[in-house]
């Protein structure tokens, strides 16, 4: 099956992908692996912002990072000029969870992207990963999370 049939069968349409907000670019080739930007927990609806564990819930925050996944494929699709099936792995992921002081399900919450990246790619979006809480995120956002793709 291909990519875009996955994503047609999750009922996945990939957003105009994110614009910099600061002094960086949206991703980054150099060889064949593909370095993309924090992407955050937005989407047309405005996404989830808050503190998870005080104002988000993890069920929350882990759609949250499934959005982040989404953005990372719509940023994979702009650096591949729209082929995802250029995608050899997801490398990596990095994520991150703006969490209040006791909160520790960290690694379930960033799971919403991993789960996401395995749904579409099968074994190809099986990746390493580190899941850290933060006291702050960009813009308010609950969780961010990039991404290393090796493609060709």
């Amino acid at each position: 099956m291909t990519v875009a049939a996955r994503l047609a069968e999750l009922g996945i349409s990939l957003p105009e992908p994110a614009k910099a907000v600061a002094n960086y670019v949206p991703y980054v080739q150099t060889g064949n692996l593909v370095h993309i930007s924090g992407q955050l927990s937005n989407d047309a609806s405005g996404g989830i912002k808050g503190t998870v564990g005080a104002d988000v819930s993890p069920e929350q925050a882990k759609d949250g990072a499934r959005m982040c996944g989404v953005n990372l494929l719509a940023q994979m699709s702009a650096a591949l000029d729209g082929d995802l099936e250029r995608v050899v792995r997801v490398v990596k992921l990095g994520g991150f969870v703006q969490v209040a002081g006791d909160f520790e399900a960290i690694p379930a919450v960033i799971n919403g992207c991993s789960d996401l990246m395995v749904e579409v790619f099968g074994d190809k979006g099986r990746h390493a990963r580190s899941a850290v809480g933060v006291y702050k995120l960009p813009l308010g956002f609950a969780v961010e999370v990039d991404a290393i793709v090796e493609v060709r």
